[in-house]
């Protein structure tokens, strides 16, 4: 079935709906503009306003629901953004079962995590400005998953590119947290290049940027101009959502604070390409060849990240690569139409709560061990942080799929759709989930369990109330999250006047043969870690380890990669571009310059101001005449 039509809106709380994006965006001016006068209060404005976003989100959420299925999508017009000629490009935002998902994500889990920072950034002076950044991420992002039109996507999409930029780097008196954020801003331009060809493709094409009458027309559209808006638009989800190839930004946006790396990678901007992709599911669907690659790049990069994971030894980063892995699953489901879309969106929505719970709870440890990161000085840690155990606990068990918790659900759906797909892409996926198993049980042993490795001056204790709060209420997303969505086919049948209804709902089957063998392969990973990680102890230093292990500790070689290949050859086009500037356009100015210079300082002599001089010169000058005189008339 196709999605239902866009109608227009203005009533009710769905005709200020903008305020979702206004109230951020106000806190972030308020914080930046008011300086260090805001500074004793700024935090609790910044979570003000994250709040008060999430409330506006909720009542329009349902409002939508007291609609009947067919009407929930609701158009709100703002304004006329770019009135020229022919071309009118009007900027509203187009309310409906998947952009309120998103908005309620961003908003909600992005307050838990204001909430948090309050006590994990207390001692920092410019904690202001961190919850300022924080507000204009959580904007930017609504903007994107709200806007109507693929122009107000594009500006929702910068701003995010350009908030990340600033909370990754915030730290940036530290060398590596202002090269992470260089390489994040950079490597997502390349993305971005991507997104705007695709951008201006669909203008081309289509005349408008509005979603309603690009997708209601995309199917008179030529298959290769389809296949290549598909292909722009995906390198566009590549760099934002970190898939290959454009991941190598990831791992390094570790060096942000700990609240940075749970809002980045577990409820906003890596999911950012998987929206993208889902929304354009017209475009991908009349474009076969787009919707394999998207298949693709989603099963190559679940295994890359898996495989990444194993072998850190940096807590976050560990988590990165699980990020990183986990996308690749919500990629793979988008590349398989309107089933997959929704086993896609509710895996997103799953993981925002596992996730960002376990990246939180991985800030609580560092909190309590003297900011360290390192696992193997870790240890131990279930006997003296209770409640960080517990819901780390929770959101390690649902990450790799323990029975009946969210990912579960939500990850076997995936894997179930997929082997019915293609059974090649199915087992990969598999495969995947048992890696996953391996390393976060890796995590999860290492950091709680096991002998204590703890420094002479680490005291570890339980993290204050304003950052366990959040902790539990995220753990109980990550418990009971998966099975509200999915079972009954719930959330399914709630996207589809968005993405579509399928013609045959699937019917997911919990301890299906399938199923039955991922979890096997998952106790394989389980127990393999807990004789290696758990039980015996864990040597201080590292390992060196076999090749694979060096392969997967230097990310599967993707920074020496784009080294050789982009980096040094670029390098060395600027060297050859700075010596033609040198040798050629400056060596022809300078040369001229100096020729004339050094012609006029000769003529110089000749004026020596003395009127025998002169008086010679024109004697001379006569006498040429003379005899060129005599000499023209003899001839």
């Amino acid at each position: 079935m196709e999605p239902a039509e866009i109608v227009q809106h203005s009533g009710g709380v769905i005709g200020v709906s903008w305020l979702t994006i206004v109230l951020p965006l106000l806190g972030a001016a308020i914080l930046l503009l008011g300086g260090r006068r805001s500074d004793r209060w700024g935090h609790f404005l910044g979570v003000a306003m994250s709040l008060a976003s999430f409330v506006v989100a909720a009542l329009v959420f349902f409002e939508l629901l007291g609609l009947g299925a067919d009407q929930r999508r609701r158009l709100v017009q703002l304004y006329e953004f770019l009135p020229a000629g022919t071309v009118d490009v009007k900027l509203g935002l187009l309310l409906d079962p998947l952009s309120i998902s998103f908005a309620l994500l961003i908003t909600g889990v992005g307050s838990l995590i204001h909430i948090y920072s309050i006590g994990y950034m207390a001692h920092d002076p410019d904690r202001r400005r961190f919850f300022a950044y924080l507000n204009l991420f959580v904007a930017a992002m609504l903007l994107l998953v709200l806007s109507d039109n693929y122009l107000g996507l594009y500006i929702g999409w910068e701003g995010v590119g350009l908030a990340s930029y600033l909370l990754i780097g915030f730290w940036q008196h530290k060398p590596s947290a202002a090269a992470a954020a260089k390489k994040a801003f950079v490597v997502n331009r390349v993305g971005d290049m991507g997104l705007a060809l695709g951008i201006f493709v669909i203008f081309t094409t289509f005349g408008t940027l509005s979603f309603g009458p690009i997708f209601s027309h995309a199917s008179q559209a030529s298959q290769g101009t389809l296949t290549l808006i598909g292909l722009a638009l995906l390198v566009g989800a590549c760099g934002k959502s970190a898939q290959l190839p454009l991941q190598s930004w990831l791992l390094d946006a570790m060096e942000g604070p700990t609240p940075v790396s749970a809002l980045i990678h577990a409820a906003t901007m890596v999911t950012a390409g998987v929206y993208l992709v889902v929304r354009s599911g017209a475009i991908f669907e009349g474009a076969p060849t787009a919707q394999l690659v998207v298949t693709i790049v989603g099963v190559a990069t679940l295994l890359a990240g898996a495989i990444i994971g194993t072998a850190k030894d940096d807590i976050k980063k560990a988590l990165a690569g699980s990020t990183m892995s986990q996308i690749g699953y919500m990629m793979l489901a988008a590349g398989l139409g309107p089933v997959g879309y929704a086993f896609a969106i509710a895996h997103l929505i799953a993981h925002g709560f596992f996730k960002a719970s376990m990246f939180l709870g991985a800030g609580s440890v560092m909190h309590a061990m003297n900011d360290e990161v390192d696992m193997r000085k870790y240890g131990g840690l279930a006997s003296v942080m209770k409640i960080t155990w517990i819901t780390f606990g929770l959101g390690y068990l649902a990450i790799i799929g323990f029975p009946l918790l969210s990912g579960y659900w939500t990850k076997d759906g995936i894997i179930e759709t997929a082997m019915e797909h293609n059974a090649i892409l199915g087992w990969l996926a598999v495969a995947g989930a048992g890696i996953t198993g391996f390393y976060m049980s890796r995590v999860f042993f290492m950091t709680f369990h096991g002998e204590r490795r703890w420094d002479k001056d680490a005291h570890p204790h339980e993290s204050p109330a304003v950052m366990t709060w959040p902790l539990i209420i995220l753990s109980i997303g990550s418990v009971f999250g998966g099975a509200f969505l999915i079972a009954g086919n719930r959330f399914m049948e709630f996207l589809a006047p968005a993405v579509g209804r399928p013609e045959e709902m699937p019917s997911f089957q919990p301890f299906s043969l399938t199923g039955l063998v991922t979890l096997a392969l998952v106790a394989v990973g389980v127990v393999y870690a807990w004789l290696k990680y758990g039980r015996s102890a864990v040597p201080a230093v590292a390992p060196r380890g076999s090749f694979l292990t060096v392969f997967a500790r230097r990310d599967l070689y993707g920074d020496a990669l784009n080294e050789a290949l982009f980096m040094r050859p670029g390098q060395w086009l600027t060297r050859l571009a700075v010596f033609f500037d040198n040798r050629g356009v400056d060596g022809l100015v300078n040369g001229l310059a100096a020729l004339i210079g050094g012609t006029s300082g000769r003529l110089r002599r000749v004026q020596t101001g003395f009127v025998r001089s002169y008086a010679l010169s024109i004697f001379f000058g006569a006498a040429l005449l003379v005899g060129a005189w005599f000499v023209v008339g003899n001839l």
